[in-house]
């Protein structure tokens, strides 16, 4: 096999540290091969619904095969669409009544773009719904999973879904005028991190270097291309300053709750030029919600023994006889 260096470990300079760089080419013998045991079916989840394993006919039907049970009705005549970002509960099962998973046990409602769900049945259905809707829903095997991993479930799958809320996604923030270099009235530290104040700041507290925040966050290289931010994902960023790019962990530990600022961070204080991360100087605007204190240890209380301890008595000196 001659392997070029994109599907081996990379260029020279892209490789990781001891591996081969460039083009790489290999002998093969093939020896022998076992084929993988099967697994054993899942256990049948005692809670399954008793129609999991076909559609009543009193079911509506589409004409991509999906089946679906109004549970309980919602609310408003506006239902989802392409790009919106929804709030799901689920529950799910395979034709035998095996659970493949619920929201529950992931801790709550599954935040999803509708343009981007895992099942491609879900985005048909989930399209039609109201919000506080429920539906049971029987999908067709050809319209579950988008990517079938190792271990992902066959056949036909039954859903319970509810619409717990939808809103439309946010648009992606537009690069700042001032992105290309630090305005003249930009503050400078000694490292070179420019910034300047976008909102004031509500607390009075500020983050040390070992705490953990909660942002919104939009980043741009100096010619104004967004590389990453989470205000189109409409949740908040939660890192440890310690853990990210120097120019954050010097920037934030500035900043006080509720507070906004923009970033001109140098090369340097960023990736430094790192391979496949943006290079040059990055400008970053930040909003710090929160920060999140490590919970300080528990202290342990001495523990005085229950028992009495009693100095041993001195052995007699019976001297010599």
């Amino acid at each position: 096999f001659w392997i070029p260096a994109n599907l081996a470990f990379g260029k020279e300079g892209e490789a990781p540290a001891g591996a081969p760089a460039g083009d790489l080419i290999f002998d093969f013998e093939l020896i022998d091969f076992r084929a993988v045991p099967k697994p054993p079916p899942p256990p049948k989840d005692p809670n399954a619904p008793k129609d999991v394993a076909a559609a009543p006919e009193s079911a509506t039907k589409t004409q991509s095969g999906i089946a679906y049970t109004v549970i309980k009705a919602g609310e408003g005549d506006a239902s989802p669409t392409d790009g919106d970002l929804l709030k799901v509960n689920f529950k799910g099962w395979d034709t035998n009544g095996a659970s493949i998973g619920s929201s529950e046990t992931m801790g709550g409602p599954m935040a999803l773009s509708l343009d981007q769900s895992p099942i491609k049945g879900w985005a048909e259905i989930l399209k039609t719904m109201k919000k506080g809707e429920s539906r049971r829903v029987w999908i067709p095997e050809n319209l579950t999973f988008e990517s079938k991993g190792r271990g992902a479930p066959e056949g036909a799958l039954t859903f319970d879904l509810e619409l717990v809320e939808f809103k439309p996604k946010p648009v992606a923030p537009k690069a700042p005028a001032d992105v290309a270099a630090p305005p003249a009235d930009a503050s400078k530290t000694a490292s070179g991190l420019a910034y300047k104040v976008l909102k004031a700041g509500t607390g009075k507290r500020k983050p040390t270097a070992t705490d953990t925040v909660k942002v919104h966050y939009a980043g741009w290289t100096t010619d104004g291309k967004l590389f990453d931010n989470s205000i189109e994902r409409d949740e908040q960023a939660q890192f440890p300053l310690n853990q990210v790019i120097k120019g954050w962990t010097e920037g934030v530990q500035l900043m006080v709750e509720g507070e906004k600022r923009r970033f001109w961070i140098p090369v340097e204080l960023a990736y430094n030029n790192q391979p496949g991360k943006p290079a040059g100087m990055l400008v970053f605007d930040i909003e710090l919600f929160t920060i999140v204190t490590p919970a300080a240890p528990k202290k342990i209380e001495a523990v005085t023994p229950p028992i009495e301890v009693k100095p041993a008595k001195p052995k007699e000196d019976k001297g010599q006889e």
